[in-house]
């Protein structure tokens, strides 16, 4: 599985929320990725690499980098969307970049992941509906799609995954982290869901910080900024356990480091961002083959 890990602009601060941190430029992330020995990585937020498809994979080329997909936020739930059009153009831009895995997440329309509402049955008879929708669209565009359960969107916690499972056909994006901090438990998930798992994000959490920003105690970004997340093996996730379940059950995706990460200054050259994804990186290649 080492063969098939890649990174993610967030593990190094970079995200697409207002205010979010300090934002590293692209060439000091992706140098900083290859020189690591990442061999791909994520698109980032919009604005981070080049709108065109082609100019994306060009600048992850000039590091020896090759592009997995991306993040993408959608408001789903609502009837009165028209989401083919803004899909089918990311989707254009992914094939341009020789990307093939949409990762989608069910947005609530708000700035940042602190509040959400509520949902109906008639919300999410649309919110399943179309994603079904995107999941064939993205097929279509030979491209796999995935959903996020994700802090602060509509699909985050255990039943929210569970009703996501039994209600849509579209693959799971395993995010180790947020399902933990959403409440839920990574390693039965991985076990039970392992045929719908189509893309893995790796993160490990400090389950103290989750319990406060689901308590509504810390907001999901101050929590982030405080450690929420914790190198691979040193918070309370077990990755041994969940990457072994998903090996042993023939996962064949990528492996994402991304640990969210707020910054708030430029850290000097060597240090900040890298020397934690170094260490994810040092803990997943000491596990079992």
């Amino acid at each position: 599985m080492t063969r098939r890990l890649a990174g993610a602009p967030i593990s190094w601060g970079v995200c697409e929320v207002p205010g979010w941190g300090h934002q590293l430029d692209v060439d000091r992330v992706l140098a900083e990725m290859a020189a690591l020995g990442l061999t791909a990585s994520e698109f980032g937020p919009d604005g981070f690499l080049p709108a065109d498809g082609a100019a994306r994979q060009e600048t992850l080329r000039r590091h020896g980098l090759r592009a997995v997909g991306g993040f993408l936020p959608v408001v789903l739930h609502e009837a009165a969307q028209d989401l083919v059009p803004a899909v089918t153009a990311a989707l254009q831009q992914f094939r341009a970049a020789d990307a093939d895995v949409l990762v989608l997440a069910a947005a609530t329309g708000l700035d940042g992941y602190d509040s959400r509402p509520e949902l109906d049955a008639d919300g999410w008879r649309t919110l399943l509906s179309n994603l079904d929708l995107l999941d064939r669209v993205a097929a279509d565009a030979g491209v796999t799609a995935t959903l996020h359960p994700h802090v602060g969107t509509m699909i985050e916690g255990p039943e929210e995954i569970e009703r996501l499972l039994d209600g849509s056909n579209i693959g799971l994006c395993l995010d180790t982290g947020h399902v933990l901090a959403g409440g839920g438990d990574p390693v039965r998930l991985a076990g039970q869901a392992a045929a719908r798992v189509k893309h893995v994000h790796l993160k490990d959490v400090d389950a103290g910080q989750a319990q406060k920003v689901r308590a509504g105690a810390v907001s999901y970004r101050d929590a982030v900024a405080q450690g929420l997340y914790r190198p691979l093996g040193q918070g309370d996730v077990d990755i041994a356990a969940i990457v072994a379940s998903l090996e042993e059950a023939g996962y064949a995706g990528w492996y994402v480091l991304e640990q969210d990460l707020v910054l708030d200054r430029e850290p000097p050259a060597g240090a900040g961002p890298v020397t934690e994804v170094a260490a994810c990186l040092a803990y997943l290649r000491g596990l079992p083959s």
